[in-house]
């Protein structure tokens, strides 16, 4: 390491010292802001883990990720105002999850240090694998959140390179945990831990976690804040929580705009919002020759259903292909329905309309009417039975079916043969048509 970065390094370790004699940060965080400021973000973590390795420890080392952390936001902040943005706005959730990501992305390339040096190997394996655990949340959830609530937004607008190329990187951050969940797992151990697999890995897994926060704060952050509607924010809003959030708790959100679909917008980008895009995306796409998408779900003739749009040819096809036979029963106990198609149990039109009760053979009758008050009482919401029938396993499954407000509308029951199904083994995560 040349003289100067031996020289900052010393500075860093002496502000260390002295934010723990005086107990904060003050007048010490513009100093710190400077020097850090002075030696490439590539450097940092290199810094950071050779000062480690002297001895420095680790709840020092901490606090320094801490503070470069908040440096880091002060310098995005400088880029473009998250000030403006309220606590449970979903750009603003996003950023706090980066700056969560970023910590233990550097604390999990700061202690696989200890772990290569054979120290305590069960307490650095154990925390290595907290760490790798905390980290495999990032992809069920932030990126997960980009990929299927903010991609869509970008893409309708004609931009579809760019969260093609962050949706990779994610995949690869992925996999890289994964990875190394797998190398932390003593069952995969041929007697000791791969020491320097996993070193190799944790430093891979860290500074592709903290590149991707590098790359969402720079380029992807910047662009939706200046695209995106409030409305387009509030539907991204409302559907975040079916995925979750990484290591933050969400704040309420209650913006005066109704929600805005990616199929409900009908304009590409301004020439005023171009000027306002960061050079990386402009540099990445020919914002002057983007075609936006659109395609409306949405036709005349259509079924406006909870989660989209069918008409009645594609109601009855659907229902048609499932492998499943479906068969509804209203709340007077009448069949209204059955799919078409092969079926396990033949179902003729002549049932329609006719009492459930009397589609049985009277000495089923009594478990028939055990299952609907059950179901109509509101104590039970599942009756399942499964039965050999020559070569098929029948898997057969009835369910309450109520409206918001817990009023009982009737029974669906759902019929499967599940031979096949129950003989899978292990995985398939590639199409295989041989």
């Amino acid at each position: 390491m040349n003289e100067d970065r031996e020289e900052k390094k010393e500075r860093i370790k002496e502000l260390l010292r002295r934010i723990d004699e005086e107990g904060e940060i003050g007048e010490l965080k513009e100093e710190f802001k400077d020097l850090l400021g002075s030696i490439s973000p590539l450097e940092i973590p290199m810094v950071e883990q050779e000062m480690m390795e002297e001895g420095v420890g680790a709840k020092e080392i901490y606090r320094m990720c801490d503070i470069h952390v908040e440096l880091f936001r002060e310098s995005v902040e400088d880029k473009f105002d998250l000030g403006d943005l309220e606590p449970g706005h979903p750009l603003k959730k996003l950023y706090l999850e980066n700056e969560e990501i970023t910590k233990s992305a550097k604390k999990l390339g700061l202690r696989v240090k200890n772990f290569e040096k054979g120290g305590e190997i069960g307490r650095e394996f154990a925390e290595l694998g907290q760490l790798a655990g905390t980290l495999n949340k990032v992809g069920r959830t932030h990126y997960t959140r980009e990929e299927m609530l903010l991609f869509p937004y970008i893409e309708r607008r004609g931009i579809t390179s760019v969260p093609e190329v962050l949706w990779r990187k994610h995949d690869e951050a992925r996999e890289g945990v994964k990875d190394l969940l797998g190398l932390l797992d003593r069952d995969n151990w041929d007697g000791k831990p791969p020491v320097e697999e996993i070193g190799e890995k944790a430093n891979k897994v860290s500074q592709a976690m903290i590149d991707m926060v590098f790359r969402e704060n720079n380029i992807l952050y910047p662009t939706v804040k200046e695209l995106l509607s409030e409305g387009e924010w509030l539907a991204i809003h409302e559907e975040s929580g079916q995925i979750g959030y990484f290591e933050i708790e969400p704040k309420a959100w209650s913006p005066d705009a109704e929600p805005v679909q990616p199929y409900e917008i009908s304009e590409g980008i301004k020439e005023s919002q171009v000027e306002k895009l960061p050079q990386e995306i402009k540099g990445m796409v020919d914002l002057d020759s983007l075609e936006s998408d659109d395609y409306n779900p949405a036709r005349e003739g259509d079924h406006h259903l909870d989660f989209g749009f069918l008409n009645d040819t594609e109601l009855t096809e659907i229902f048609r292909t499932l492998p499943i036979d479906v068969t509804f029963i209203d709340s007077n106990d009448r069949v209204r329905y059955f799919s078409g198609g092969e079926r396990i149990f033949p179902r003729t039109k002549t049932v329609l309309g006719r009492p459930v009760q009397k589609c049985h053979p009277p000495s089923s009758v009594s478990v028939v009417n055990s299952i609907l008050n059950e179901f109509k009482a509101g104590n039970r919401d599942e009756a399942e039975f499964w039965i050999s029938m020559g070569p098929k396993f029948v898997h057969i499954r009835y369910f309450p079916v109520r409206n918001d407000e817990g009023d009982y509308l009737g029974t669906i029951e759902l019929t499967q043969d599940i031979k096949d199904i129950r003989e899978l083994e292990g995985e398939r995560r590639l199409l295989d048509w041989d």
